[in-house]
């Protein structure tokens, strides 16, 4: 990581260039890179922090600039699942997914949302604070919906915003839920925490058995609040229809976390999910009642679902997402706007004195110029709010250990504390405790 990046470094860029077979838009701050392919119906097939790659995309299909190895394969695709020409990376489909009927999306393959080709625009700001770049399908005759997807990256940062639309462009009501599928490369577990964790918000069974290829995939629930997805041999997808708003993914590359909005109340689709975790490993026979699919490769989707909405013609739904990247440090606790726990915040004083101790582990997805700032109350709020300045630099991606600061003196059991990144009273609040 440069410390010490030169203006030109830090700001956003957003171009477009020539690969084979199509074209691609190129966004990037000095830590992130996105590669977008409108060609290939809006997909992200590449995102990299620091060069580590995060994505799974098909090296069958794509070389390594993310051009078509088979250039004539780069246009809408229609037919079974078989012949659906897994390009990988993330994109965003209607839901649900289903063949029996105009209900339900018949994808992928898919020639228009899926395999078609989106229209690109580019914004960026003058001084290189950000970028947006929005793709946008074409009007789809099965569905009704023109499908958006609108990437905003901004300097500093290791996150970035993603949001999801649909405009019914038919001449009748429709009803859809907006999915988003992200694909990341499966592996054996090798690091503990690796997997997916989601969030839960204890409304509901943890997870649902939906599809089963070989099997349905085994989920590990821990309290009310956390479930974790190991790695494991299996074709199948769970549903998590209590999800609180996140999902996240811990491998190599390091973690990777969308966080989405939830509707408590509304309608989903499956069976209820707001969230879905889709494995498959390679198989040596395809499956008959998967419309003979046959995975070739070890793939985790992480995917998020908005409510039903039905949509009046000329009318729009939405759904506002961010996605964070960080390093390895594994099980994911809690993730918010401003970056993820690995280890839950916490605080004790001692009965021996000696002042209160913290423990907890923060990843923040931005470089706050500051540093980690203590708010410290009282257990009765008769005395004021003050703050303590720690020396824990915040820089994005880079882990923050409360466990290393000194004891604080003066802190009595019961008092509150809030975690704030940066400096000041007015600084992004990221936890909160109450001492024991």
């Amino acid at each position: 990581m440069n410390d010490n990046p030169s203006l030109d470094e830090t700001r956003v860029h957003a171009h477009s260039r020539r690969v084979s077979g199509h074209t691609v838009v190129d966004l990037s701050n000095d830590r992130l890179a996105l590669v977008l392919a409108p060609e290939l119906g809006g997909r992200i097939l590449s995102l990299t922090l620091d060069g580590r790659e995060f994505l799974y995309r098909s090296a069958a299909l794509l070389d390594e600039e993310c051009g078509a190895r088979d250039p004539s394969l780069v246009g809408p695709h229609d037919g079974e699942m078989a012949n659906w020409r897994n390009w990988g990376g993330d994109k965003t489909w209607p839901a649900p997914q289903g063949w029996s009927g105009p209900d339900e999306w018949a994808g992928p393959p898919d020639p228009v949302l899926d395999s078609g080709p989106y229209t690109p625009h580019i914004e960026a700001d003058p001084d290189g604070q950000w970028a947006v770049v929005t793709l946008t399908s074409a009007d789809d005759p099965r569905t009704g919906l023109r499908l958006g997807r609108e990437i905003r990256l901004g300097a500093g940062r290791t996150d970035f915003e993603l949001r999801l639309t649909g405009v019914n462009t038919s001449d009748r009501p429709v009803r859809w839920a907006l999915w988003n599928v992200t694909q990341l490369p499966g592996h054996p577990a090798r690091e503990e925490g690796d997997g997916v964790w989601v969030g839960l918000d204890g409304s509901g069974p943890a997870a649902t058995h939906l599809v089963a290829g070989t099997g349905n995939p085994g989920v590990e629930q821990f309290g009310p609040h956390l479930a974790h997805v190991p790695a494991q041999d299996v074709v199948g997808k769970a549903g998590f229809p209590a999800a609180s708003g996140w999902i996240a993914h811990v491998g190599p590359a390091g973690t990777w976390a969308h966080r989405f909005p939830v509707t408590p109340g509304a309608g989903y689709p499956d069976e209820g999910a707001r969230a879905e975790v889709w494995l498959e490993y390679p198989l040596d026979e395809p499956l008959a009642h998967l419309g003979g699919l046959r995975p070739t490769q070890r793939i985790v989707e992480c995917e998020v679902l908005g409510p039903y909405v039905e949509v009046a013609p000329g009318e729009t739904m939405h759904l506002d997402t961010s996605v964070l990247l960080g390093p390895h440090g594994g099980a994911v606790t809690d993730v918010g706007p401003w970056g993820w726990w690995n280890q839950a915040l916490a605080a004790e004083v001692p009965r021996s004195g000696g002042g209160a101790r913290l423990s907890g582990r923060f990843v923040p997805c931005l470089d706050s110029g500051g540093t980690l700032t203590l708010r410290i109350g009282s257990e009765d709020g008769s005395r004021p709010e003050r703050l303590h300045r720690t020396d824990l630099a915040v820089l994005a991606g880079a882990a923050l250990d409360l466990g290393e600061l000194p004891p604080l003196p003066g802190v009595e059991a019961g008092t509150q504390m809030d975690v704030l990144i940066g400096e000041g009273a007015d600084a992004p609040v990221v936890g909160s405790v109450r001492c024991s």
